[in-house]
């Protein structure tokens, strides 16, 4: 069974003590590939040495996070930054995909205009480029959907496109459709969809499986059995297991349908390596 995590900041100083060995037991349990959004400058240099160490494994994204234009009088720098680096990417260094990108309205409103404006200008830019993004929501889901929807529509008409996931989706299977409807996306499940009583989980039955990738936002949201413990990538397998139970098909169709879906949007020059 062959696993792909789609969000993982295995790069994080959280795995410092044992990353290898995470390493390893992420690729035990099938995971043959950790995609690794950016933040921001602080932690570049962490993700992109990584990403040269393992290359066969880690493939890396490029983005500014919606929180780290909070209180950053310096943000538009931070964006000429991933620009310059999209343009002209580290040696030995493939982006997969414009992100981690979005709008977080949960910690403050009082950056909402900075950061529907650093959102808006990478989505353009990973439209120009011909790149997925990766995209972070919270407590902004209805301002994600308008915006969405206004981009999409403004990338069609100029004979491009804008795709990508919307990492950590969960919202109702309502919300689900009117984005499903704006064009190519896919929703990243992640550990959330593993608790009791989860609302994800009432949505994922409603949703399909040409729509959905695997997560596990690692080190952050660890599924359950482990939830309280430090995340990891390995821990997918349990988001797949219960992906299967809700969906009532087998964790190998599972994991078979999202390793496709996460080719097709980010791996594309991996596919006959990946379908092997």
């Amino acid at each position: 069974m062959q696993l792909i995590d789609t969000h993982s900041h295995i790069y994080a100083e959280e795995f410092d003590a044992d990353r290898v060995e995470a390493l390893l037991r992420a690729r035990e349990r099938g995971v043959t590939r950790l995609l690794l959004p950016a933040i921001d400058s602080e932690s570049h240099e962490r993700m992109l040495s990584l990403a040269k160490e393992e290359p066969l494994v880690c493939r890396p994204m490029m983005g500014l996070h919606p929180t780290s234009v909070n209180e950053n009088p310096r943000w538009r720098e931070e964006l000429a930054l991933v620009e310059q680096y999209l343009a002209e990417p580290p040696q030995g260094i493939r982006f997969c995909a414009v992100g981690e990108i979005g709008l977080d309205y949960y910690w403050s409103q009082e950056y909402v205009a900075e950061q529907r404006e650093a959102f808006i200008s990478q989505c353009r830019l990973a439209a120009r480029l011909d790149m997925p993004v990766a995209i972070h929501t919270r407590a902004a889901w209805e301002d994600m959907c308008e915006i969405l929807e206004a981009e999409c529509r403004r990338a069609s008409e100029q004979g491009l496109r804008l795709r990508g996931v919307l990492h950590a989706f969960s919202e109702s299977a309502e919300v689900y459709r009117r984005l499903k409807a704006c064009g190519d996306w896919l929703f990243g499940i992640g550990g959330v969809v593993t608790f009791k009583k989860s609302a994800l989980a009432v949505a994922v039955a409603d949703m399909e499986l040409d729509d959905l990738v695997l997560e596990t936002d690692c080190p952050y949201l660890t599924p359950v059995p482990h939830r309280g413990e430090r995340n990891e990538s390995a821990y997918v397998s349990h988001i797949c297991e219960k992906v299967a139970e809700i969906k009532g098909v087998s964790a190998e169709d599972v994991a078979r349908k999202t390793t496709e879906n996460a080719v097709r949007m980010f791996l594309p020059d991996e596919q006959g390596l990946l379908m092997n």
